[in-house]
């Protein structure tokens, strides 16, 4: 598949080296442009590129930048495209965002309508990403590491959650972005490695 990542961060560049692992065609970008991705991409097997190039026939794009910066994203180039947004609201890093400090929206739907026309699923948001990068495992292994994928395309979030799968953990479906809540900062399943069962549990507890 091709996928397109902007961000490399933590959990943008685990993906980066993941994904490329498993054998897809991986364009990773980020703010400071392709020179300065040239060591991650060698060592993943990626390309560095700009966010147009990225996101030119992606198949699937992952957002794993601080929230603060997805308004400044051209929306265009996400549109009609499943987008995995990985993010998380921090407010003592992105600021106050009186909708999310209020938690009147989830951090997801708050990306989705900046990114207007994009089929947007939430993943890879509560993992830490050594545990993302370290402790995937094959299907059917006891207390196989899951996590909660949310979203309100159907297909969208199959195909994302096909692709948990393939980096070694269970997909959970989590229901719909406005759902996703259950996944941020401050709820049972976030920065927990929890098997299904765990994680439908802790979706179950969580409170606003």
């Amino acid at each position: 598949m091709k996928i397109g990542i902007i961000g490399s961060g933590h959990i943008g560049g685990t993906l980066t080296r993941r994904l490329s692992t498993l054998g897809h065609d991986v364009t990773v970008a980020n703010s400071r442009g392709p020179q300065s991705l040239t060591d991650l991409a060698q060592e993943a097997g990626a390309t560095a590129g700009d966010l147009e190039q990225a996101a030119q026939d992606a198949e699937l794009m992952i957002v794993a930048v601080p929230l603060l910066a997805v308004p400044g994203l051209p929306a265009e180039l996400f549109d009609g495209k499943v987008v995995v947004d990985a993010n998380n609201y921090y407010p003592q890093r992105d600021g106050d965002i009186a909708e999310l400090l209020d938690r009147s929206l989830s951090s997801s739907r708050w990306t989705a309508e900046h990114l207007k026309g994009a089929r947007v699923v939430k993943a890879f948001n509560n993992i830490q990403a050594q545990h993302l990068m370290d402790n995937g495992r094959p299907a059917g292994t006891p207390d196989r590491i899951a996590l909660p994928v949310a979203g309100d395309d159907a297909e969208a979030k199959q195909l994302v959650m096909q692709l948990v799968d393939s980096l070694g953990f269970d997909p959970v479906d989590a229901g719909t972005l406005d759902e996703s809540w259950r996944q941020q900062p401050d709820t049972p399943v976030y920065g927990t490695d929890r098997d299904a069962d765990g994680v439908r549990q802790g979706l179950a507890e969580a409170r606003p």
